[in-house]
């Protein structure tokens, strides 16, 4: 059950007090947020003025050595509220970083700067142990998770955030000004840390104008795309819009693009060579394949367009292709819940030989959408399906550690229970590579 009108309308306007109190100086840098670039050596940069500032740029470097500097482009957003609201959003790229250093910048210009903020680039090559912090759908409103998650980065290094889709309850709500108060709440942590993302569906409005104006990814830095890939020691990660199944008033022509970048993608990391540099395939998107909750949405249906496809003619569905390059880990969020699901493929368990993620012959599908917003949680099914582990109805974020090529760490942490892990698990692979039918086994749960 969503929170009353009232509280909305509530949130409106404060959203737009605090924006007038945050913009006191028109040319002062805010929501400054990180996201990595194309090699650990780049970081990208990305922060908002109401007011253009001429020459803007971003100062970084160790505190033992001169200072670098990396001009930055301007590009005026307008909102596509009533209001029309205009925002200028910089985008620089630091590059030249030491891998695995940690580095002090501060962006603006000569009329305003912002305050200086750290961050270490990402180590180099493949032996070393990333931790990532995983979470979807978190609102300015009821967005129970956040303090715990600030709290949570500042007492432990991470090396990045995956934010699974749907941003503020919604980036454009009141004319833009919820989607600027939730970045700058968000800036303390993602001016910090790598904050990576992928679009929901709350993101829709003005074909996804917020998002793709917001957000710079490695490869996508003026959001055109909406996908992308990384490598992050051991891993290779995928993010990608389930979203352009959804909206085709806004065309299809994307859905197609990014069906077959994906083929790309994946072909070039299943390269013999590459696979075995980084063995795990990761990708994560909003909506997922599968899910148990008690509602409509396209996860609860036998035949997900994520799934299978387009209706009736079952093309760019993306269960097959990503089972036939052997992708490790899918993770998801949209369902304001967490759910484990068994390994599995085409509605049917198949669990390892030994234990359930060890060494199983198909995906595993993580669901980590609880970190909260003005939606509130999403019940569950009585009964779930047996392809269904593990459920928690209540706020929350994931853990994940990527030890090594071998094994990967995950961990549910409860706000509801004070930080206390719900859940976790060891998904151990000695062999990655494409999930076939020679082999399998059944497995009733």
């Amino acid at each position: 059950m969503k929170l009353s009108r009232v509280s909305v309308v509530l949130v409106w306007v404060v959203a737009v007090l605090f924006q007038s109190t945050v913009y006191g100086d028109p040319h002062q840098p805010q929501q400054v947020h990180l996201s990595f670039g194309d090699d650990p050596t780049k970081m990208i940069v990305v922060w908002n003025t109401p007011e253009p500032t001429p020459n803007a740029s971003v100062e970084y470097g160790q505190l033992s050595s001169a200072s670098r500097y990396a001009n930055a482009t301007m590009t005026k957003f307008v909102d596509g509220g009533s209001l029309h609201h205009v925002q200028y959003i910089y985008r620089a790229i630091m590059t030249g970083l030491v891998p695995g250093t940690k580095y002090y910048y501060r962006c603006g210009s000569k009329y305003g700067k912002s305050k200086v903020f750290s961050f270490s680039a990402m180590r180099n090559g493949t032996d070393w142990s990333p931790r990532i912090l995983l979470f979807g759908d978190l609102g300015v409103l009821n967005g129970r998770s956040l303090p715990r998650i600030k709290n949570d980065v500042t007492k432990n290094h991470y090396d990045a955030i995956f934010h699974v889709g749907d941003f503020a309850y919604d980036l454009q709500s009141a004319n833009g000004t919820v989607g600027d108060m939730f970045m700058n709440l968000m800036e303390p942590i993602a001016a910090n840390f790598s904050y990576m993302t992928c679009p929901g569906n709350h993101e829709y409005a003005y074909n996804f104008s917020n998002y793709r104006n917001r957000f710079s990814m490695p490869g996508d830095e003026y959001g055109e795309k909406m996908f992308y890939s990384f490598n992050i020691g051991p891993a290779h990660i995928i993010s990608f819009s389930s979203e352009y199944y959804y909206f085709l008033q806004f065309g299809s022509v994307q859905m197609f693009n990014q069906y077959y970048w994906l083929m790309e993608d994946l072909e070039e990391a299943s390269r013999p060579e590459n696979r075995r540099r980084r063995p795990w395939i990761i990708t994560m998107a909003h909506r997922p394949m599968y899910c148990s909750n008690s509602d409509s949405d396209d996860c609860t249906r036998r035949e997900s367009l994520i799934r299978t496809g387009i209706p009736f003619f079952h093309i760019l569905g993306l269960e097959k292709l990503f089972n036939s390059y052997g992708v490790d880990l899918m993770i998801w969020a949209h369902e304001h819940s967490y759910e484990r699901l068994w390994p599995l493929y085409d509605r049917k368990v198949y669990n390892g030989t030994k234990s359930p993620y060890d060494n199983p012959p198909a995906p595993v599908h993580i669901i980590t959408g609880s970190a909260g917003c003005d939606e509130n949680l999403d019940p569950f099914l009585q009964k779930p399906a047996d392809w269904s582990a593990f459920r928690a109805d209540e706020y929350g974020y994931t853990r994940m550690l990527i030890q090594n090529k071998t094994h990967l760490h995950l961990e549910q942490v409860s706000d509801e229970k004070g930080g206390q892990i719900v859940d976790q698990i060891w998904l151990v692979r000695d062999k990655h590579g494409p999930f076939t039918e020679q082999g399998w086994r059944v497995v009733t749960v």
